[in-house]
């Protein structure tokens, strides 16, 4: 059975006092943590304080980047030893932004998901279409180009702890969301994709999100979907009401 994840990512949002408060105030009950993994990923600023603020709560702590290497001659890059320092226990990889924005390719984001698993940082890999190649019909062709790419030479062994995020780019930010039914045809579709590069039990224990403007009030659409394991949550997540009741509704 496949624990469903939440995942905050907060992006270039909260200083450091905002981002302790915010993980200090999070209501999590303790009798969620048996059916719920709930994952914060704050700027690279407030790893440190959101860390020791989210000790003993059972909430773990994410990254939303990182570089390939361990250490070296790369200015203004984390490296994943830097990461696992601060009690990292997931990494964001391959966010559309920085795929269009930054133009990284399914190469480099191969390479920070083998660094992640090297240094037992779970990744969560985010893959997803443009509203252009939705509307010429290739959303699934994308989605697997990206999938195999990215996780190139992974072994089958490592797949339980990949996380694999399916965020079609017109629906982040935007307010309008892929509807539950169309979320769950491309999810299948890339369980499918991973049945085929890494056999059917490894793909079957690979926790995939949705994500683009997940709300409290979509979120149990979502969850009712056979292949929908959880949601990577970007807007919604910077309050805490707001996180909290997507936490809450993915259990309802």
């Amino acid at each position: 059975m496949r624990i469903p994840i939440i995942a905050a990512n907060w992006k270039m949002h909260k200083n450091t006092g905002e981002a302790e408060a915010f993980a200090s105030e999070f209501p999590l009950d303790q009798a969620f943590r048996d059916r719920i993994e709930v994952v914060i990923c704050p700027p690279f600023t407030a790893i440190s304080v959101v860390g020791q603020a989210l000790r003993g709560t059972g909430i773990k702590l994410g990254a939303q980047n990182m570089h390939p290497e361990a250490k070296g001659a790369f200015t203004g890059e984390i490296s994943p030893l830097m990461l696992r320092d601060l009690g990292c226990e997931y990494v964001i990889l391959g966010h559309s932004e920085r795929r269009q924005i930054l133009r990284e390719d399914d190469a480099f984001i191969n390479k920070k998901v083998h660094a992640a698993l090297q240094y037992k940082i779970k990744p969560i890999l985010c893959i997803g279409e443009t509203l252009e190649q939705r509307q010429q019909g290739q959303t699934q062709a994308v989605c697997r180009s990206q999938l195999q790419g990215s996780l190139a030479g992974v072994e089958p062994t490592a797949l339980p702890s990949l996380v694999v995020a399916y965020e079609p780019i017109w629906a982040i930010g935007t307010g309008v969301n892929a509807s539950a039914e169309e979320a769950e045809a491309t999810i299948a579709v890339i369980r499918d994709s991973l049945a085929e590069q890494f056999g059917r039990e490894a793909a079957d224990a690979v926790r995939i999100q949705y994500g683009g403007s997940v709300k409290p009030e979509n979120i149990q659409q979502f969850m009712s979907q056979k292949d929908i394991d959880g949601a990577l949550v970007g807007g919604a997540s910077l309050e805490v009401d707001s996180f909290f009741r997507i936490v809450q509704g993915a259990l309802d």
